[in-house]
């Protein structure tokens, strides 16, 4: 079989298109934890939500890396309580919006719009979006831990 030189720029032609329509470039994977420069959930301490019943701005001088955050606290005391026990006193869904992973997607979240359920705490980006989590939290967890971790992607 012969093969002229159009056919075979052609095919050259083909298979240099098909190479560069199928190369994607990667998707970064989202942190496990939600942060800004670094610092886990705004900088808020996690162990205020518990103890204080409202959300703490923490200190750099009581900071802990933990799942790939610098984690604030508010005093040694609450730092040292969290090390303890990190998996207790971290936001569920990593401190993204709880609401948000219950439809599939991230979302960043702000520390007024919070909720303690049964020992845990979830976060929300708005108050409007706390609002909407409240109607049905646990069919809310239950989709948001069908989605989770998969939408870090």
């Amino acid at each position: 079989m012969t093969l002229s030189r159009r056919t075979i720029l052609s095919l050259f032609a083909a298979g240099a298109t098909t190479a560069i329509l199928s190369a994607r470039p990667a998707l970064a994977r989202e942190p496990d934890v939600f942060q800004t420069s670094g610092v886990a959930i705004n900088g808020i301490d996690p162990i205020a939500y518990f103890a204080d019943m409202r959300p703490v701005i923490g200190s750099a001088r009581h900071a802990l890396m933990w799942n790939g955050a610098t984690w604030h606290f508010a005093s040694v005391d609450n730092m040292e309580t969290y090390k303890a026990n990190p998996e207790k006193f971290t936001p569920v869904f990593g401190g993204y919006c709880a609401f948000a992973a219950s439809r599939g997607y991230l979302a960043s979240t702000i520390p007024e719009a919070w909720t303690i359920h049964k020992d845990r705490l979830y976060l929300n980006a708005s108050l409007r979006a706390r609002t909407l989590w409240l109607e049905d939290i646990p069919g809310n967890i239950a989709k948001g831990l069908r989605n989770w971790p998969g939408i870090l992607g």
